[in-house]
């Protein structure tokens, strides 16, 4: 049997597991969903984002998406405007009164890095990055040459975009 402590796989999904329990539990007093910050951490990347890219890049139906947007635009964070383009479809923005919440939110994650790298390198802290950002273009592409007819699905595009 292999050993899960020496797989790259496992290894890499409890490290983000604990990374979003870490900032989670920092983040419990800002009073936001995991879902909520994550949707905010996004859209601060790609103000003008459309609802069904941001469903994609969340990996969540759009209908959860847009119960989830309704609480953030509910609380004067987010704001949806018309797609002049597609008439069916809105882009969503940030409003002002998400900045210092983004500010917090990234404070907290600059805690939650800090603690995860402590006593490591830097030069090693780079080389993980490195690595890392290797895996994650070497599975893009293995993904991108399996996909039908040559064309990327948004989720390929979304993911080197994020």
């Amino acid at each position: 049997m292999a050993d899960p402590d020496s797989s790259i796989g496992f290894l890499v999904g409890d490290v983000a597991r604990l990374l979003r329990r870490n900032f989670n539990r920092r983040a419990q007093a800002l009073g936001l969903s995991q879902a909520q910050w994550r949707a905010l951490a996004y859209l601060s990347r790609q103000q003008g984002v459309s609802q069904a890219s941001l469903a994609d890049r969340l990996e969540i139906q759009p209908i959860t998406l847009v119960r989830l947007l309704d609480h953030l635009q509910a609380a004067g964070l987010v704001t949806r405007r018309a797609d002049p383009h597609d008439r069916r479809a809105f882009r969503l923005y940030l409003t002002d009164k998400a900045q210092p919440l983004l500010a917090r939110m990234w404070s907290i994650a600059a805690q939650t890095r800090e603690q995860a790298l402590a006593g490591m390198p830097i030069q090693r802290q780079r080389m993980l990055t490195k690595s890392l950002r290797h895996l994650r273009q070497n599975l893009l592409q293995a993904e991108d040459s399996t996909t039908a007819n040559g064309q990327k699905d948004k989720r390929i595009r979304n993911a080197a975009n994020a």
